[in-house]
């Protein structure tokens, strides 16, 4: 009895002893589709936007590699569910369980939802019974569940260079391998490309990517389906194999499926494509977005207004200023080259071999120019680097970067703004962090489909940057450090267009999506406003010349507006004293006398009184705007924008370059 009076004791619990953590390591497209957001891939409808920019930005650099104005096809098509369902081979089921369901609607819910309906609709007869302005009540909104995603077939045609058949399931299957990764100015932020959209389509569709694909001068198309192995990071070919090519066509031709909203980003979208055709005014673009209902397809085709291409960004060397240690270290394995002294030439930029010689004697004594390069030690290294860091060296030129010209961006401006005035500035090269960077600038007044108030464009290495607007250095410059009612331009209630357009080895873009440039780097800030600067000052004397021609105009009309009562009253007062002439009763001067005689004899009438004044109204006018414009220092030539269209014809010519136009000189 008493031992069962005793409390039981309880089972002491052995604490668990944790795991031994395992050493993991990621794949690059493993680490890309965790944080697909870093490429733009934030969700549906901005993965359907990245997915059509990166398709048009790799078509633009494949067909400028070879020289070729680019022609490039964008089609989205909306597929539906049971399309969808019917393409990965998955059959329609009706629902079991309605209240499994994100969507589903309780009894209690249902009540309440037509309890609020009811009395919005007494409210709305109340109110037109009393003659009240009545607003129609906005369609009740359909339960859409997180499920019911919508599907898209993205194609991208263009006429560039091509992949060479053994190259494409690496070129899109393999993340983080590519061929703009050297120094120079590319359009990409990642180097990523399609393979971004290629693991959205795995992540999303499960789909693979097709690719059709022929080089100049092939007699095949290479086509290939593949996907990507996620955990891997290597393609996963479905079909790779040769095809006929008997339109000797070369290009590319990509398809994939993905999900996405077309809904939400349709204007993002077709503001790229706008915006593309601004900075590119020389490529023609063709968009199409394809539905089932008829009233949501959209065709927009962008003409090409020029065929001056600018030139192609070409690899340079860094840059003794902009390197750091482990950049030297990479350098000194992947070199050619055996000694220090050629290494120093060869693989940086305004080292020459004087130069070289004394940098070397700058490093120490146990530094010599015939030195093996990759006996080189961590000490050795880090003094290099401290050197470069203190060392004097001249900027790095221009020279490998491509800028759109300003011939092109004017073009591009007018062609798709259609602006009552334009002008455009193309500063010269200038350097931050040792890396060279070229700003063009231009701005508009008025247009098609402006509205009122700063419009402000933003490109980098020539691809529109259309989020993340206020932190931008281009949006800060222009809403607070150009003064507009200085150029006579009012920033609020005119159309104002501002272009700003930055090319470099290396874009300073800043936050995770890299949409923006940052404020913080003062050469390149001073070199927009500049620019900018400029734009405005060719401007004002472009609206001082309208508003003396309005102020012309404003005065002809106040002169002309007396011409009829003066007329009348100067032709009454000479008829009068014609009168006491005829009758001698006054002597006149002999021009004063001829004149009345004219008068008396109706040589001169009110016609001609009127005919006099109006020419001398137009006399005085002119005098007073000659006199007003020498005052200005406004020329009195005007300046017209022309165009002269492109000759289809094949001749040999020589383009001479203005900052204006392009003289073609053909031979």
């Amino acid at each position: 009895m008493d031992s069962d009076n005793e409390p039981k004791k309880s089972k002491s619990k052995t604490p668990k002893t944790p795991k031994e953590s395992v050493l993991k390591q990621k794949s690059p497209a493993e680490f890309f589709a965790e944080n697909k957001n870093i490429a733009g891939f934030d969700n549906p409808g901005k993965s359907l936007y990245t997915t059509v920019r990166e398709l048009v930005e790799n078509s633009l650099d494949s067909a400028e590699s070879i020289s070729e104005l680019p022609v490039v096809e964008i089609i989205i098509e909306e597929i539906g569910k049971n399309k969808f369902n019917s393409m990965i081979g998955l059959v329609d089921r009706e629902r079991v369980d309605e209240a499994l369901y994100d969507d589903f609607e309780t009894a209690k819910a249902r009540e309440k939802r037509l309890a609020k309906e009811a009395r919005a609709q007494e409210l709305l007869a109340k109110n037109a019974s009393l003659g009240k302005k009545v607003k129609e009540p906005a369609a009740p909104k359909g339960m859409k569940g997180r499920g019911d995603a919508s599907f898209y077939r993205v194609t991208c045609k263009d006429n560039g260079r091509g992949m060479p058949h053994d190259d494409i399931p690496n070129m899109f299957g393999r993340v983080l391998s590519g061929t703009k990764y050297g120094l120079k100015q590319t359009r990409g932020k990642f180097g990523l490309g399609a393979k971004m959209a290629l693991i959205w389509s795995k992540m999303s569709t499960g789909l693979p990517i097709e690719i059709s694909s022929s080089m100049r001068g092939q007699n095949f198309i290479s086509f290939c389906r593949l996907d990507i192995n996620i955990h891997k990071n290597i393609p996963h070919v479905h079909l790779h194999e040769k095809r006929d090519n008997k339109d000797r066509w070369h290009g590319a031709e990509i398809h994939l499926v993905i999900e996405g909203n077309w809904t939400t980003y349709r204007s993002k979208i077709l503001h790229y494509m706008r915006q593309m055709a601004v900075i590119t005014p020389y490529a023609q673009f063709l968009f199409r977005f394809i539905s089932d209902v008829s009233d949501k397809n959209v065709t927009i085709r962008f003409s090409r207004r020029t065929d001056v291409m600018p030139p192609v960004p070409v690899e340079t060397q860094h840059h003794p200023s902009s390197v750091d240690l482990l950049l030297i270290k990479r350098l000194i394995t992947e070199t050619s080259k055996q000694n220090l002294l050629h290494f120093l030439q060869h693989e940086f930029v305004n080292i020459g071999k004087s130069l070289a010689e004394r940098l070397i004697g700058e490093m120490g004594p146990e530094f010599t120019p015939k030195m093996a390069v990759k006996s080189l030690t961590s000490q050795q290294i880090v003094r290099i680097h401290q050197l470069f860091r203190q060392a004097k060296f001249d900027d790095p030129s221009g020279d490998c970067l491509s800028p759109a010209g300003e011939y092109n961006l004017r073009l591009g401006i007018i062609k798709e703004l259609h602006p009552d005035m334009v002008a455009t500035y193309a500063g010269s090269a200038q350097v931050f962090e040792g890396h060279p960077f070229i700003v063009e600038a231009g701005v508009s007044v008025g247009g098609k489909d402006v509205k009122q108030g700063l419009n402000i464009f933003r490109f980098a290495n020539r691809i529109p940057l259309l989020f993340e607007q206020g932190g931008d250095v281009v949006t800060r410059t222009a809403m607070k450090r150009i003064s507009w009612n200085n150029y006579k331009i009012n920033q609020t209630q005119d159309k104002i267009g501002v272009f700003a357009s930055i090319v470099s080895t290396k874009i300073p873009f800043k936050g995770t999506g890299k949409e923006y440039i940052g404020d913080d780097i003062s050469e390149i800030a001073t070199a927009v406003k500049y620019a900018i600067q400029q734009c405005c000052i060719q401007l004002k004397s472009k609206i001082v010349r309208k508003i003396q021609a309005r102020e012309q105009q404003e005065r002809k009309r106040n002169l002309s507006r007396y011409i009829p009562d003066a007329t009348n009253a100067i032709y009454d007062v000479l008829k009068e004293v014609s009168q006491f002439h005829a009758l001698k009763k006054r002597r006149f001067e002999e021009e004063d006398a001829n004149v009345l005689q004219k008068v008396h004899s109706r040589m001169i009438t009110k016609d001609t009184l009127r005919d006099m004044l109006t020419q001398y109204v137009e006399k005085v006018d002119y005098e007073m705007a000659m006199e007003y414009a020498t005052q200005s220092g406004v020329n009195e030539a005007p300046k017209e924008a022309i165009y002269i269209q492109a000759l289809e014809a094949e001749y040999n010519f020589i383009d001479f370059h203005s900052s204006n136009f392009v003289f073609r000189l053909i031979q």
